[in-house]
């Protein structure tokens, strides 16, 4: 049984994310969605409509990502035979109401076609595989996807790399030429790395995250940018500061961009109390703070926004409610916790601080066409 909040002596924010992301000076705040009538959407149909009319809401959501529909299992389920129905389904609908798509993820060791795992490879014939759907699916959405995530979750909990079928053949080499190839086949996509548990500064897999980057960087291979999933627990979330910490260290490692991309704060079972929302609030909250702050950090991605779409309980069973909008979409404080961090910096003002130009717009730099100095160059 959820409470009614009454949580949080925070003036009410009027919407909408996206709307007031840019005013703060981000490029999106969107969310991931999934094939309607497939996985957690599956029991919901009569859902569908008011949850479309607020993906549709570009002041709300400016940015989408296919949650499932670009993985291997579903894109290339057989050797060299390519399905784009899922990766299609999300890229048209962004496609169609304007809004920046985020691709993922060409090389992942979950989500796999079958026959990935099970053949046994020589290290040329892996190559050929892994060159063969890189090149099959970016090029397929060349020119539509702002970014792909081009590797995902190559590191274990240690920071240390996954034993994946990619790493047992062929080695760190496999990251070195999946970035390659992407760069290849899509010059103008963002290029990222991807992982969850790399938010904290001080933690294993981030270190590991920044060896993995600059190890691909010293080897001469473009890699634009790092992914932070940040899927964060309400009550054991890394503070604003440790947002800015993490994001200071990838940045210093020479990539030009950084974004949360799958982000969602599960609360413990059982129910859903003021507590734990302000706690969850908070979370995000910081999340959108540390973004603003680091001139690097261009957006954010929402691994859903719809409680019941979530991956959460499914696959954390004592855990829910991790998205903005409850069951019955009235929403999460945390949603008027969001809007007010962003409304803090609208117009490059915040209460005691003096906004300064970040580097990028000095000497000519961080311009539009008209040469006036964009929103996003301001920091503080």
């Amino acid at each position: 049984m959820r409470l009614l909040p009454l949580v949080a002596a925070l003036p009410l924010a009027s919407g909408q994310l996206n709307k007031w992301a840019q005013k703060a000076g981000l490029k999106y705040y969107g969310s991931a969605t999934d094939t309607p009538g497939f996985r957690e959407r599956q029991p919901y149909a009569a859902a569908y409509a008011k949850y479309d009319a607020i993906f549709a809401n570009n002041d709300e959501f400016g940015q989408t990502t296919p949650t499932n529909g670009q993985k291997w299992m579903f894109i290339e389920p057989e050797p060299g035979v390519f399905n784009f129905t899922e990766g299609d389904v999300v890229a048209d609908l962004a496609k169609q109401q304007g809004k920046l798509l985020r691709c993922h993820a060409l090389v992942w060791h979950s989500q796999l076609a079958p026959w990935v795992e099970n053949t046994t490879w020589t290290p040329e014939e892996l190559k050929a595989v892994i060159k063969r759907h890189i090149f099959g699916v970016a090029s397929y959405y060349k020119g539509r996807c702002y970014a792909w995530d081009v590797v995902n979750e190559a590191l274990d909990e240690d920071g240390t790399y996954r034993k994946s079928v990619f790493y047992k053949v062929l080695g760190e080499e496999y990251l070195k030429l999946a970035f390659q190839w992407a760069a290849e086949a899509d010059p103008t996509a963002k290029l990222y790395y991807n992982d969850y548990g790399i938010e904290r500064p001080a933690s294993n897999k981030t270190a590991g995250a920044k060896r993995l980057v600059k190890m691909i960087l010293d080897a001469g291979v473009r890699v634009d940018g790092v992914g932070m999933q940040a899927h964060l627990h309400a009550d054991n979330h890394p503070t604003m500061a440790d947002h800015m910490n993490t994001m200071q260290q990838y940045a210093a490692l020479g990539v030009s961009e950084l974004a949360f991309t799958e982000l969602d704060v599960r609360i413990k079972t059982p129910g859903v109390n003021d507590t734990k929302l302000a706690w969850q609030a908070d979370s995000y909250a910081a999340v959108a703070e540390a973004c603003v702050r680091v001139p690097q950090c261009v957006g954010i991605t929402i691994w859903d926004f719809y409680d019941p779409f979530s991956w959460i309980p499914a696959v954390f069973p004592d855990n829910h409610a991790a998205g903005l909008w409850f069951e019955d979409f009235t929403k999460h404080p945390a949603y008027d916790a969001i809007i007010n961090v962003f409304k803090k910096f609208d117009n490059r003002k915040e209460i005691g601080d003096k906004p300064k130009p970040a580097d990028d717009c000095k000497e000519g730099k961080g311009k539009d066409a008209k040469g006036k100095a964009r929103r996003r160059s301001w920091r503080y």
